[in-house]
This record gives C-alpha cells, structure tokens and sequence, in this order.
C-alpha cells in the first residue's frame, strides 16, 4: 500500500496529520510506503521575512497580536495532544522551497523520512529558518547525507523541477489545502483527521484485497478432498 502525502512545512496541520498517520500505520500494524509531496502555501513567501507569524497574521486577518496569539491557540492545543510542542513565537516564516528541494533530495537517497521529519520539528519547534542553507545542510547530515554533496545540491538548483511537477500534480487531483493524503491512487482524506479516519481506509483497503468467493464446489484441501 501506499500513501501520498502533499503537505508544507509551514503549515501546523500537516505535522499533526503526519503523526495521525503514523499513528494509524502503527495500530493496524501495516507494512505502507509513505512518500511526502511537495505543496507551498505561500510561494511567494519572502526568503528573508521582515515579519514575525503573529505579525503576518495580524496583518492579514486585521488583528492586533493578541488576537493573533489566540488564533493560534487551538492549533498548538491540538499538536501537543500530538506529542507536539509548537513554538509559534520562534517562527521564522521564510519561503519553504529549498526545503522541499532539500525533501526531494533526500527522497532519491532513502532519507525522506528523517529529513522529512527534521524540517517540521526546525520550523515549529526549534524557531529555524528553512531557507538557510546552514540549517538545510545540518539537517540532511543529521540524517545520513554527505555534507559535501549537500552543499553543492543546495548551491544548484537540481530538482527544483521535480517540486514543481508534484505542486502540478496537487493542482491536477484537486487539492485545495494540506495536508492531502492519496492511498493507492483510490481514496484521498483532506486535513488532519483523527487517527479512526486513517484506519477506516486502510480496512476499506484490506477489503477490497481480499479475494471474493462467488461460487464453490469440489476441491481438495489441506485436511482432504469432499
């Protein structure tokens, strides 16, 4: 079975969901290919932001700072019930492209996973710009790549292209927020829905794997033939 998941690293939800689905791969005990999809949110997000989160959000919704704050409230409410502790004041909303450059990267060496995972926890827990390449590379070492071949991918612009095929590709199925996760080409769940939604697909899955008998008759068994 697979599983693909186009999400963006600036967005709270998409963490959220990324463990809801680990959660239910875990309960069903399901041997499933993850793989992560590009998608950006705000493309035309500054490569250095001159703004905090909470200014951005004031500014965009009409709100003092305050109001701000409490707007966020529920999404880190909801992501520590996750094992996840958002740090909003830290974040540094910078452009998450070469971080989905960096996802592609790591993909063809088998360290999506880890990379993947390193970038959201650097975004909204440890308050790093995802747009520093000191940061990028430290990460992609931590999870097993070469330094040196970090470095050069990050100086070029390889795979840049591969990104905008996937956000192509998100525009083609429909996808109209993240995250967005496809199983099997078949069954797509929009957002961060409980754990029991998750596996609710995967028996649906199961099911239609499972041969079903229309008709039988004589046959030969491991206990004898009748």
């Amino acid at each position: 079975m697979k599983v693909e998941v186009w999400s963006d690293y600036a967005c709270p939800f998409c963490y959220i969901g990324k463990r809801r689905l680990e959660q239910a791969i875990a309960n069903e005990k399901l041997d499933v290919e993850v793989e992560f999809k590009s998608f950006e949110l705000d493309p035309d997000a500054p490569a250095v932001p001159t703004q905090g989160l909470y200014e951005i959000l004031a500014s965009k919704y009409g709100t003092t700072l305050e109001q701000a704050r409490n707007m966020s409230q529920g999404v880190i409410d909801t992501a520590r019930q996750e094992g996840l502790y958002y740090e909003m004041d830290r974040v540094i909303p910078a452009n998450t492209f070469e971080a989905h450059r960096l996802t592609q990267f790591a993909k063809k060496h088998g360290k999506m996973n880890a990379v993947s995972e390193a970038l959201f926890t650097a975004y909204f827990m440890n308050g790093e710009d995802l747009n520093d390449p000191a940061i990028l590379t430290r990460i992609a070492v931590d999870a097993g790549l070469a330094e040196a071949d970090v470095t050069a991918f990050l100086a070029s612009e390889e795979l840049a292209t591969d990104v905008r095929e996937e956000e192509a590709m998100a525009q083609q199925l429909g996808v109209r927020g993240v995250p967005f996760f496809v199983f099997d080409r078949k069954y797509a769940i929009s957002g961060a829905q409980p754990v029991e939604a998750f596996e609710q697909v995967f028996a649906k899955i199961r099911q239609e794997q499972t041969l079903e008998v229309i008709a039988e008759g004589d046959a030969c068994g491991v206990d004898g033939c009748n």
